[in-house]
């Protein structure tokens, strides 16, 4: 915080905040002052859930390097991962060292996306690279469901679009079939020549963000009608749908619920799909968020 005098020879105070958007493929960091953008930039992944804690502090180095650490009174960061008291802090203590004037909040980034789509309370459903709810009430009251990791659920993400896309093409393989369209777009794009070559290749020197970035040919077979890619579009959507719905039985609340991050935000059909699941559990007041969740960084420490 830096205290400036006006022509008028009043002292003001500017305020300068950092907010930090940690999702599973990048770090994207905005440094505001007195609510107007500075810097706006990205760097890789600091999510600990899905880079080594060394790659994740390398990350942090290079976007503090950016859009600078000093004079800054507040270090708001949103991430995947963040489950625990002892997740917070843990992050927390890879970012202190680049913003030492700061006070560091680390929460989970489904809280960003609540906050930027104008509700103080509801439900935020993440659909990225991994998946994630949470929801608050008017009482304060809390709610999780999912969020667990590639290995143990994050149904509807990227990820899991791009593991049944290769589950599906090993499934035609054994039933002695011919690739179809789905199958060929993943082959091309894996710059592999048959589908038996998958296996080694998934379970190589590929991971999670990999095979997230092959959720869009899912969406591609889709819209040519391929009925496969469709049913997996349906149960994604459900999937999704589900998690909200948790969170929204044990707030008792019946919203809003918003879908957020890369995916829940770029692909219709999967948006329509969670709209359609959700009004099954009479769920109606659903919302495809409008903008980025790290905007929501500014409603967080309005107050602060």
């Amino acid at each position: 915080m830096e205290v400036t005098i006006d022509e008028t020879g009043t002292a003001s105070r500017t305020v300068s905040i950092i907010g930090l958007d940690i999702g599973g493929s990048k770090t994207r960091g905005i440094r505001w002052r007195d609510g107007v953008i500075e810097v706006d930039a990205e760097a890789g992944s600091a999510n600990v859930q899905n880079v080594s804690r060394e790659e994740a502090a390398a990350n942090l180095g290079a976007i503090f390097a950016k859009i600078g650490g000093a004079d800054v009174s507040q270090v708001f960061a949103g991430s995947g991962g963040v489950d625990t008291d002892d997740d917070a802090a843990a992050l927390a203590a890879l970012i202190a060292p680049h913003a030492t004037s700061a006070k560091v909040t680390v929460v989970h980034d489904t809280r960003l996306l609540l906050a930027a789509s104008g509700a103080d309370t509801g439900v935020a459903v993440i659909a990225g690279t991994g998946s994630a709810a949470w929801g608050t009430n008017a009482a304060g009251a809390q709610a999780r469901a999912g969020g667990w990791g590639y290995l143990l659920g994050d149904e509807g993400s990227g990820y899991w679009f791009g593991r049944e896309a290769v589950r599906h093409s090993l499934h035609r393989m054994n039933l002695g079939l011919a690739p179809d369209v789905l199958t060929r777009a993943l082959l091309a794009e894996c710059g592999l020549q048959a589908p038996g070559e998958l296996i080694a290749h998934f379970h190589g020197a590929t991971g999670r963000r990999y095979w997230a970035a092959m959720s869009p040919l899912v969406f591609d077979a889709a819209a040519a009608g391929h009925p496969e890619s469709l049913a997996m579009i349906h149960q994604g959507g459900g999937d999704l749908a589900a998690l909200a719905a948790q969170c929204a039985e044990q707030l008792n609340i019946s919203g809003p619920i918003v879908l957020g991050s890369g995916l829940g935000m770029n692909q219709p059909p999967l948006q329509d799909a969670f709209k359609a699941h959700l009004a099954t559990f009479g769920l109606i007041d659903v919302r495809v968020l409008a903008q980025d969740p790290i905007f929501g960084v500014l409603r967080l420490t309005s107050g602060v």
